[in-house]
Formats: structure tokens, C-alpha cells, sequence
């Protein structure tokens, strides 16, 4: 039910319905079942925010423009197309968006992100992987090209 804004009575009804110019809502045209006067209401998705739990415990509005920029980087003079990273960054906002979980830690994106990357291009991938996981010397970064080589 949808109060009256005129005479506070509970019963109206909708005659018009439609979306607006840019589809996040519904546009809706409501009558006063009481006063008969119009009014209008508008219908949105409500988003619930998800807070990034960060390594040093702080957290963050989930921004996805941040994996963006992290991947443009990895990306660099690599042969991989910026709608295909549009692309896997908007699987992984779907991923944390549907797992409805308010609060993720940042290695459980970083891991969805190199998952994902690994199967796109493997030397992006191993310069994400190396940043990501802070990787202290060639050892480590030998150990990960390693464990790609064993995967083929």
C-alpha cells in the first residue's frame, strides 16, 4: 500500500506505469482512492552495500573500477581487449553481489579476478598474481610460473 501524500488515506491505485529514461526505475502514476487526486512514485532496485575487508583490516565500498585499473596494468601491451576485461570485471561484481554476503576480504577477489585471468592471458595473469600476492623475490615468482607449466 501507498499512502496518499494529500490525505493520507491508505488505498490508491496505479494507472500509469512505465520505466524512465535511463531503466534503473519504474515511473508509476498513482490515483487517491479517497481525494482522487495523482501523484507519482518511483520503484528502485535496492542495493546493499558490500564493504571490502582489506589486509590490514580496514574495509571499503566494493568499487569495481579499482580491479579495473589493477587489470588495465597487468594488461599492459598484452593482446587482450578491454571489452573482455569489461567483461570479467562485471563477473566478478555478479559474483560478490550474488554471494550476499555484505562484507569480502579483498584475497577472495583478487583470487575470483585471477581465476578468471589465468584462463584470459597467462602473462597478465602472472603480472596480477605477482603484485597481488606481494611477491618478495624470483623464487616465488618462479614458483607460480612453475605451477602454470604443470597445468598445461
Amino acid at each position: 500500500m501507498m499512502k496518499c501524500p494529500f490525505c493520507n488515506n491508505e488505498e490508491t491505485k496505479v494507472v500509469d506505469s512505465r520505466p524512465t529514461e535511463d531503466h534503473t526505475s519504474i515511473r508509476r502514476r498513482r490515483e487517491c482512492m479517497k481525494c482522487s487526486r495523482r501523484f507519482t512514485t518511483y520503484e528502485t532496485v535496492e542495493n546493499i552495500p558490500v564493504f571490502v575487508i582489506k589486509k590490514d583490516g580496514t574495509r571499503e565500498p566494493f568499487d569495481k573500477r579499482k580491479i579495473l585499473n589493477g587489470l588495465f596494468r597487468a594488461c599492459e601491451k598484452r593482446p587482450v581487449s578491454i571489452s573482455v576485461l569489461q567483461a570479467l570485471v562485471d563477473e566478478v561484481e555478479k559474483s560478490v553481489y550474488n554471494s550476499l554476503e555484505q562484507e569480502i576480504t579483498s584475497k577472495k577477489i583478487g583470487e575470483l579476478v585471477m581465476n578468471k585471468l589465468k584462463e584470459i592471458d597467462e602473462v597478465s595473469y602472472v603480472r596480477f598474481a605477482s603484485v597481488y600476492r606481494q611477491f618478495k623475490d624470483i623464487n616465488t615468482f618462479m614458483d607460480e610460473l612453475n605451477k602454470i607449466l604443470k597445468e598445461k
